[in-house]
Formats: structure tokens, sequence, C-alpha cells
């Protein structure tokens, strides 16, 4: 290992040291950490901008910028009362019916646009049952990465799959993830109410408080929801259909965005860019030049490279250790630039003798996926939930999510090793 490697590797794990102390704020430490690499001769200016993957940027900022709007229309509070009407004001209920909305959500649209719309009503919903959200906001990360995993479209390592692989079709990702994706769905909803049933109770007057609530009455301007509705759908509407008008994500959000403003006029303009979550954005700005780093020099190449070499090119090992391995290094490092990587070596594997690869991309898949849930930066949606949260006076650090998450995804790695060695393997 030379010496750039080995000063990319000790930035990597120095930062990460310091997000997971939570002494510094993160933001603070992973701009650090990126700008080191760039003033430490790890990559050049030129090239840490390369690496800052913008589509996800700007996809956050439109649809900040759309729901912060949307929000002064008192939309998510009518939809959070009617929702806990529906459960009868019940908080654990509640938790599993925002758990399996989120996850079908993720699956149509991208987890961080599925989050920007979850989160404002289940903040909504707490603050008048009077119950801590966080479990709440642990629940719906965990579904949004899980629900995400089941189409091409949920989370961006499947849409690289996809797009890479022409024979994996939309319905391809359904017919072989959509069916483990429920299962795991099932059984990581099911161990959040064992965990969290006895701290999730609310009095019976704030219940009937709640469920005597004329639902209509927290609609504030109709006319401005109109209007939100319409960019709304339009703007989701743009996602569905993003590959094949070939523009990406990051565009439609901002021009659903801009259009919004144009709309509803200069008085919101100033408020909607306030309602934007820039430490959010400069954490994601940070991370990626890490990342950056550790591609450019080429350790995530090495460490895939060397992992193949230990499968010997066999079919089964070579497929339960994409899986695992794809798990892990996607709970600490950006699953994009991990998953980009790996199609090229998995392509190669089938230059070299395997001739069924299905095994090994939906294994990917669903390990770079799942992976996300291990900890709180092991996913984007997981970070835009922590960065609300916070806004909102609640903190989700990383160690509470991590004794939650982590055992989480193992479990539904375990499920998915399973199901592909059933499925594809015996």
């Amino acid at each position: 290992m030379g010496s750039q490697e080995i000063i990319a590797l000790i930035i990597f794990l120095v930062t990460y040291a310091l997000i997971i102390s939570e002494q510094i704020h993160r933001t603070t430490i992973a701009m650090l950490g990126g700008l080191f690499m760039v003033a430490l001769g790890i990559l050049d200016q030129k090239n840490a901008i390369h690496h800052i993957d913008f589509n996800t940027i700007g996809l956050l900022v439109g649809m900040m910028i759309i729901v912060g709007i949307t929000a002064q229309t008192g939309v998510f509070e009518y939809i959070a009362v009617l929702l806990s009407q529906k459960a009868k004001g019940a908080p654990i209920k509640i938790l599993v019916a925002l758990s399996l909305f989120t996850a079908v959500a993720s699956a149509l649209l991208d987890n961080v646009t599925t989050v920007l719309l979850v989160v404002p009503v289940t903040l909504s919903i707490t603050t008048q049952l009077k119950v801590n959200p966080i479990p709440f906001l642990i629940a719906e990360i965990l579904a949004s990465n899980i629900g995400g995993t089941a189409t091409m479209i949920g989370d961006p390592p499947n849409l690289m799959i996809g797009s890479a692989v022409q024979e994996l079709t939309f319905l391809s990702f359904i017919n072989n993830l959509a069916p483990v994706i429920a299962i795991i769905l099932i059984v990581n909803i099911l161990i959040l109410v064992m965990i969290y049933k006895k701290h999730l109770e609310t009095t019976e007057d704030l219940k009937n408080h709640l469920l005597r609530k004329n639902p209509r009455d927290e609609i504030k301007d109709s006319a401005l929801l109109r209007k939100c509705i319409i960019v709304v759908f339009i703007t989701i509407g743009g996602f569905f259909i993003h590959q094949f008008i070939h523009i990406e994500t990051a565009t439609i959000a901002l021009i659903g965005a801009f259009i919004l403003l144009l709309f509803t006029g200069d008085k919101y303009l100033v408020t909607a860019i306030e309602k934007v979550e820039w430490t959010t954005l400069f954490f994601f700005i940070g991370l990626f030049v890490i990342v950056g780093g550790l591609v450019e020099t080429g350790l995530i190449a090495a460490l895939a490279k060397n992992a193949m070499t230990w499968t010997g090119g066999e079919l089964k090992s070579s497929t339960l250790l994409v899986l695992w391995m794809s798990a892990f290094i996607s709970a600490f490092v950006d699953n994009i630039p991990f998953v980009a990587t790996m199609i090229p070596m998995i392509k190669e594997m089938g230059q070299l003798g395997i001739t069924n690869l299905n095994p090994l991309w939906w294994s990917l898949s669903l390990g770079a996926c799942l992976g996300g849930n291990g900890t709180l930066i092991g996913a984007s949606a997981n970070l835009v939930v922590a960065g609300i949260a916070s806004k909102e006076g609640y903190h989700i650090t990383f160690l509470k999510f991590l004794l939650i998450g982590f055992p989480l995804m193992l479990v539904s790695i375990l499920i998915s090793m399973i199901y592909v060695y059933i499925r594809y393997l015996m």
C-alpha cells in the first residue's frame, strides 16, 4: 500500500471515528475530511468536484423546497389527523401504518423523496399524541431502505445495475426482489413492534382529542395546496419516466421546485430556501469527497478484487460473498461508488466462465441497498431524516441508530441469503 492510499485510509478512519464519537457536528467533520483529501493531494479540486453526486444534492434541494412550501398549507397535519384516526390514535398501530406506507412509497419513488414527505406527517402526529418521534423515524428509515430495494427505481444501486445490464428490466427487479423484500419488511416491523410496544403510549385524553378533530380544519391555504398538489404530481410523474425521457431526477425536482416558486410568488422564496437542510447537504458533499479519495487511490477496487480471489470464481461462494460484503461496506461507505466498482467486476466474472450472473446481480442489489440500514451514515434517507429531526430538537445519535439498525440489517441480509440460496443456487 502506497503513501497516498495510507493517507486516504487514515483520513477516512479518523473522520468516521469522529462522526461516531459525536463530539463535533458530523457536517464539520465530513467537510474537513473531504478538504484534507484535497489539501493533501489525494484528489485535486477538479476530481473532488467530480465525485460529488450532484444528482443527489439537486434532488434533495428541489424536494426540500417543494416540501417546505407544501408544509405551509397544513396538508401534513391533515394527513396526520386522518391517519391517526384510522389507527384509533394507538401509537404502535400508527408506527406500523407509517412503516408500511414508507416502504411502498419508497418502492415507487426514491427513498429521499419519500422520507421528506413522511417525516413532517410523523412529527405532527407525535407532537399531538406527545410521544417520542425517534422510534417512528427510525422505523421509517429502515422501511424506506427496505422498500426501495424492491424496484429498479427505488434505490440508486438498482438503477445503476438495471442501466448496466440490459436484460434486467423493471419487471425483473419486481419479480426477483419484491418477494423477499415483503418478507424482510414484515419481519422488521414485527421486531420493531416488540422493541417499542411498551415505550409508545399516550393518554386516553390525547387520543380522544385527536379522534374528535376534523381533518379538514387543518388545511390553512386551499389555493396554495392546489398549486402544490399539481407540482408534486408532475414531479413524481417525472420520476417515473425520467429514464425514458433521459432527464435526471435532480433536474426534475429542481424544475418542480422553481415552477412552484413561480406559481406562488416571491413571498415564499426566502422561506423555501431557509427550509433547505444545508447542514445535511454539506455533510453529503464532504462524504462524497472522502469516498472519492478511496475510489481514486484504488482502495475500494482492491478490496473488491481481493474478495473475489478468495472465492476462486465459484458461483455459490461468490454470490454469498457479494451479498455480505456489499452489506457491510454499504453500511459505512456510500453504496454508489461501491456498486460502480462491482458492476464491471461481476461482468468480468462472466468472461471468466460464470454463465449465469443473475444471482450475483440480485445479491449486489440486496446487499448494497439493505446495507444502508446498518448505520446512520449508510444511506441518504438516513441522514435526511436525522437532519430534519435535529432541526426539530430530536437527535438520532449514531450509536442509538446503530443499536437498532445494525442487528436488523443482519437479520435482513440473513433472510436475503436464505432466499438467494434457495431460489438461485440449489
